[in-house]
């Protein structure tokens, strides 16, 4: 194995320590890990996070916009309650916290240690939960629907939402619509190389794909032969959208009775008008190039299913550390959603103005 380590033990720590020098206008903590903005502006906060190895998710998007914080943990690896409460202590500004979390059995039960461990010390907060990966209903990972890269979509959405001026409220009602209107689904042409394990994570022969992958090398719903994009992309653009609503019981905390109640969701379906914001994502091992060539599929695929593409963002937002590969989500919008979308934004891997 090469990479640009030293000891695998300092990989996330000094990974941290090149980021602060990077970007200095944000404030970043390494005992424990947890990336925050300097603002003092009386707003909600969100907070988001979960394992290295999906950069630039999420400490790439703290910044005016989208995340006011973002705990990482180890490569993989859930990070811990202790992240999320010192890092929500930071950017608290009385206003409340919404923690954005992907649906990972680890990410689930820390973040909701934290939200314990705040509504205990007075601080209003709430969690919202994004299940968008249409490949399995569980996984080696999570029960349910695994948390994918509508995460990057919420976050800016959220992150809009809560700068102008939201309730904290508000902000879980936006979630839980975003959380029922995204899908996501990936796909591996090669596998991901963990520094602590030293090699390909799963072996795939030169003619072979994981279609339905998971961003930690989990595996999808088959193991196929690839031919060429174009035959791939109409693969998985039909598998998001013939999938059937879903319907799941998320737990939401209560912060008058200081109780999880279970809220049963469903998803809503994609038909013909809809609006939607197309990602297409690289994995961490695919050529930009690539990526563009996947999206000229994707859109020329939902135009024949008279679906209207109103934005659409392409490059590598959440990956899997070197993975070749790329995933799509859609994500169905109404005008608010829009509005909160073109909304400015100034973080180290997403900005634009007005």
């Amino acid at each position: 194995m090469k990479k640009l380590i030293n000891k695998v033990d300092d990989v996330v720590r000094e990974q941290l320590e090149g980021f602060a020098l990077a970007h200095p206008e944000l404030m970043v903590n390494t005992e424990p890990f947890y990336v925050c903005r300097r603002t003092d502006k009386p707003k909600v906060a969100l907070i988001s996070g979960g394992g290295s190895g999906h950069e630039p998710m999420h400490g790439g998007f703290v910044g005016f916009g989208m995340l006011d914080g973002a705990c990482p943990g180890h490569i993989f690896t859930s990070p811990t309650p202790d992240q999320m409460y010192e890092c929500a202590q930071k950017v608290n500004g009385d206003n409340g916290i919404l923690l954005l979390i992907k649906n990972y059995t680890g990410d689930i039960l820390n973040f909701e240690t934290a939200a314990e461990l705040l509504h205990g010390e007075g601080i209003p907060v709430q969690v919202a939960v994004i299940d968008d990966d249409v490949a399995v209903k569980d996984s080696l990972y999570t029960a349910g629907r695994r948390g994918v890269a509508t995460t990057v979509l919420a976050e800016k959405i959220l992150g809009a939402a809560a700068e102008e001026g939201y309730s904290l409220d508000e902000c879980v009602q936006l979630a839980t619509r975003i959380g029922n209107r995204g899908r996501s689904i990936g796909v591996a042409l090669s596998a991901c190389t963990v520094p602590a394990a030293g090699r390909a994570s799963f072996d795939l022969a030169d003619d072979e794909i994981e279609f339905g992958i998971g961003i930690h090398g989990e595996p999808g719903i088959r193991r196929e032969k690839y031919s060429d994009c174009d035959t791939l992309v109409t693969e998985m653009v039909n598998e998001i959208l013939d999938n059937t609503p879903y319907s799941r019981v998320l737990r939401q905390w209560n912060g008058d009775k200081g109780e999880w109640m279970e809220n049963s969701q469903t998803t809503e379906p994609l038909n013909e008008q809809d609006s939607v914001i197309v990602l297409v994502n690289g994995l961490g091992g695919t050529p930009l190039s690539e990526l563009y060539a996947v999206y000229r599929k994707t859109a020329e695929l939902l135009t024949g299913r008279n679906i209207h593409i109103a934005r659409n963002l392409v490059g590598t937002f959440c990956s899997s550390i070197d993975m070749q590969g790329v995933s799509i989500t859609l994500l169905k919008v109404d005008e608010e959603m829009l509005t909160l979308w073109d909304f400015p934004v100034s973080t180290p891997a997403l900005r634009w103005k007005m």
